[in-house]
């Protein structure tokens, strides 16, 4: 007879959002005339700039012709074409990333889940609580020992090191999911600074960082000095160019990047990974590859910012109504996710219930991405223009009714 994984069982039963799904189902089916707004999940609405579209196209037709078709790449890491456009939009921003050191993905969930393969199960890994659930979820799966740097009201939810406390294995994402912080320059030098003395790893999450309009706040964490030596990012490009229906990322590994074996050996991270991909992964198609290049053109760049402001405005339009409530929020400016404090001291699940019941708005409790998470709420950016306005005339009646 087989056995288990038994650290699946160490999951919670349901993820977030299917428990989310399950409350708005019950609801419907209450309430079938319900015109219901959804703020949760953070999912694009936009159409794909049609750059994006016309170069995928492109691709396919290639595909049709004998001379022009793709089979398996042969390094499965992505094509040079594309590598050298992300490496080209890296050093735009300041940070000196090259081709050789660029892996595409099908977007930065699995890359983040999966980079775990190529550490081992002793590995103490430090997340910020709250956090993203695959960042827990990962190393849970694998039965490492997970420790948490609080991210709080207190510190602006910008979780920052504790030097007497050891960890191996660091995730950050900034700008943050779900509390739309961002980390500083000089916060990003003290994390560097702490990974170094733990002869740690950071595994840093910036699939947001084309939300951030702050010059001072970098977009990647190869912005700081040193840390190529130490860290492995992964973006998607999900949200800054609305990939999310046809996976498209990539990951940055470092050649700097090495750790030391059990034998003494100095051992290339990069070349782990790949070993890792090369096994378990075929690389991204084509087509897809194409797409994601017209991205970086200057057409592609002027498009997708189109898309991103229009975001933008709606996160604008959120937290001007937070700020006239007198609601504490971070998140908005630099971000798409707004996090808010429930009001009346409520629990994020109890408030969830009570904007779905009350004004048929959908968004996603604090508490479950962590236990600093209770409390307070996250909404995001993504939605339509006309329900996002909407949403927030409902949200207003609501908050200003729970203070007579």
């Amino acid at each position: 007879m087989p056995k288990l994984n038994e650290n699946f069982l160490r999951l919670e039963k349901n993820y977030l959002f299917i428990n989310i799904a399950k409350k708005i189902n019950a609801f419907k089916e209450a309430n079938p005339d319900a015109d219901i707004i959804r703020m949760g999940i953070g999912d694009v609405t936009l159409p794909i700039a049609p750059v994006v579209i016309e170069a995928m196209k492109k691709g396919c037709d290639e595909m049709g012709v004998k001379e022009t078709f793709k089979g398996y790449e042969d390094s499965g890491a992505g094509y040079d074409f594309l590598k050298k456009a992300v490496s080209d939009y890296y050093r735009s921003f300041g940070a000196d990333v090259s081709p050789e050191e660029i892996r595409i993905n099908d977007g930065a969930k699995s890359d983040c889940g999966n980079i775990v393969d190529i550490f081992g199960d002793d590995n103490v890994i430090l997340v910020t609580d709250p956090a993203y659930p695959v960042y827990v979820d990962s190393n849970l799966m694998s039965g490492r020992k997970i420790i948490y740097a609080d991210s709080n009201e207190e510190n602006g939810f910008a979780a920052m090191p504790d030097y007497n406390v050891h960890a191996d294995i660091i995730y950050l994402c900034s700008p943050n999911n779900p509390t739309g912080s961002v980390y500083t320059k000089e916060q990003l030098e003290t994390w560097v600074d702490y990974v170094k003395k733990n002869n740690a790893v950071i595994i840093y999450d910036s699939a947001y960082e084309a939300f951030i309009t702050d010059p001072d706040i970098p977009r990647s964490i190869f912005c700081v000095d040193g840390a190529k030596e130490v860290a492995i990012e992964m973006c998607s490009l999900s949200k800054t160019a609305g990939f999310t229906g046809m996976r498209c990322g990539y990951t940055v590994i470092p050649d700097a990047l090495k750790v030391t074996a059990s034998d003494g050996s100095e051992v290339s991270v990069s070349q782990l990974w790949g070993r890792r991909q090369g096994s378990k992964f075929n690389g991204v198609s084509y087509p897809v590859q194409c797409a994601a290049a017209a991205v970086f053109t200057e057409e592609g760049m002027k498009q997708i910012h189109e898309n991103i402001a229009y975001y933008q405005e709606n996160a604008r339009i959120i937290s001007d109504t937070m700020t006239k409530l007198g609601v504490k929020f971070t998140g908005g400016i630099n971000s798409p996710y707004i996090w808010f404090k429930c009001p009346d001291n409520m629990g994020s699940w109890e408030f969830f219930d009570l904007m779905l019941e009350k004004i048929a708005v959908v968004g996603t409790p604090g508490a479950g991405f962590g236990k600093n998470g209770e409390g307070w709420f996250r909404l995001t950016a993504f939605g339509d223009r006309q329900k996002t306005i909407e949403a927030m005339k409902r949200f207003e009646k609501l908050v200003s009714s729970l203070k007579k």
